[in-house]
Order: C-alpha cells, then structure tokens, then sequence
C-alpha cells in the first residue's frame, strides 16, 4: 500500500459488529467512498444529500429504499437517490460487505451534461443486476483506494456506464395531492433548520403550517419516509458532518448541531453512516492536507 493510502484512510473496528473504511476519492474531492464488511450493524432510516451507490461484495443486505424493500445478494448495485430514505441490515447470519461510492448531486449532474443530459439523474428500480456495471464499479473503487493515477478515468467509466444503462429518463411528476405537504415540509424544513438544537416540538410545526399535528406526522411520512424525530435526528446528523468537515472539533460539533453531547453523535453517526466521527474527521484533514500540499 502507497504512503498516499496509508495516511488518506481511516480504518476501525465497529463495536465487534464489522468493519469499516472511509476515505475521500483522489481526484473527485466531494465524493466520500466506503468499505464495509458488517455482521450485525443496522443502519437506521436516514438519508444523504448524495447519491448512494453500493455494490454488494460477500453477503447479502436487506434494506427499504423509499417504500421499496429489497433483498441484495453479492454483485448487486445499490442505487439510492439525493434524500431518499433508506436503511439496511444483514439478510443472513454472515452479514454482508460492500464497497459504496456518495458522489454530490453537482458531480453526477456534471457527468450527465457531459454525456448529453440535461437534467439531475435519478435511478429506478434501487437494486440493479448488471454484471459489466459491477465490475466497472468494482475497478473504480480499487482504484481510488491503490492506484489514484486511474481513479479518474475508471470512476467516470463507471458512472458513464450507469448513467447510460440505467438512469431515469422520466421526469417525476408530484401528484395533486403531494402539493400541500410539499408546500408544507418547506416550512417545516425551515423551521428545523432555524433552530436545529430545539426538541421536538409538533405543535410549534403544525402552528406554523396551520394543520394539525397529525397532519404534520402524515406530511413527514408521505414526503421524506420518516418521522418527524427520525428527520430532525438526521437534519443533526448532517449538520455535524458539515461541521466536521469544516474543521470544528467533535465536541464543538455535537453541541453546535443539537446532541447531548459527543457519544450522543457517536451513537448516531454509526448507525447512520456505519463509521465514527473520528473515522470521518480522519478522512476530511487528511483530504485538506492533500489539497494544500498539491496547491
């Protein structure tokens, strides 16, 4: 293994229910690349702000992608769009292993636009049975772990080949019906992102949006797929990574984005991302330090 590779990964044991690594990719810096091999760890219903694209290495996982429930054995990729929610848990008493690209939204688009589309790509169905994608993904992440000088070109083939084969050429169209609690999460999203470290108030939301708080509950669950808990739990989630990578420390992190304290995000960070915070702060300096020293 290269010095480059040494220092860039972030590599730990999680509570004796797996393993885990996490690094940031050698050419495209926003996208953050996982591997993972778990026996007993649950995700939680959560979401990304990026896409997920997992393939299935050993194993098999079961997760729910939206209102889908899927059963993934070995080759399968795992596509999982910008905020869907989505959990995952072992399908056998073996667990399963996975390596996971999390490229932004602007760098999928970016691609598209190179191979003609104009629009943000979204992926259906969630679960894809292509051998060639699989291998072209399975390069690419190798790649970005051991060989930076191919990471580009390797991982841009892979996603061109997804992109191709399998994005959505259907533009989603929001029901009638979905128009009001559209209109509604958006109060409710600014509301929580206003004061992110406020309890769980639902009659503050449903106040705001003059509904009741069943309706907010029912709003929550319709358009995001989780609870009104679940969704500001993940808003804090988020909020500490981006605080994380802009250099603040895990305790000043954890507070700043509402947790009772820096166990608190730890507990949460694995079950939502399957790593520790200090595995992603890891990965973030020393992906600042490479920037600088490459300036």
């Amino acid at each position: 293994m290269s010095v480059l590779n040494r220092i860039d990964r972030a590599e730990s044991p999680l509570d004796m229910a797996g393993t885990a690594t996490f690094w940031k990719h050698p050419y495209f810096r926003d996208m953050g690349l996982l591997k993972a091999r778990f026996t007993r760890h649950r995700y939680e219903l959560h979401t990304h702000p990026t896409y997920v694209i997992a393939l299935i290495t050993q194993g098999c996982e079961r997760l729910r992608i939206g209102r889908r429930r899927i059963v993934a054995p070995v080759n399968t990729v795992i596509v999982v769009n910008p905020e869907e929610c989505h959990d995952g848990e072992r399908e056998t008493e073996i667990g399963w292993a996975y390596r996971t690209f999390y490229p932004s939204v602007d760098l999928m688009t970016e691609v598209a636009r190179e191979l003609g589309r104009n629009d943000t790509p979204l992926f259906t169905p969630a679960a894809i049975d292509d051998p060639i994608l699989a291998h072209k993904l399975a390069i690419a992440h190798q790649a970005a772990e051991h060989d930076p000088d191919t990471a580009e070109a390797s991982m841009l083939e892979a996603l061109g080949h997804l992109l191709i084969g399998h994005a959505d050429r259907r533009r989603n169209v929001q029901p009638c019906e979905h128009l009001g609690a559209a209109q509604r999460l958006t109060i409710y999203r600014e509301l929580v992102a206003a004061d992110i470290a406020r309890g769980l108030d639902l009659q503050h939301l449903a106040t705001a949006a003059r509904v009741t708080r069943f309706q907010v509950i029912r709003d929550f669950k319709s358009m995001t797929g989780l609870t009104p808990g679940a969704y500001i739990r993940n808003q804090r989630f988020r909020l500490a990574c981006r605080l994380i990578e802009q250099g603040l420390p895990l305790a000043e992190a954890a507070a700043a984005a509402g947790f009772a304290d820096q166990s608190h995000l730890s507990r949460v960070f694995k079950r939502a991302q399957g790593i520790t915070p200090g595995m992603f702060r890891h990965a973030c300096i020393q992906d600042g330090a490479r920037l600088i020293a490459h300036r």
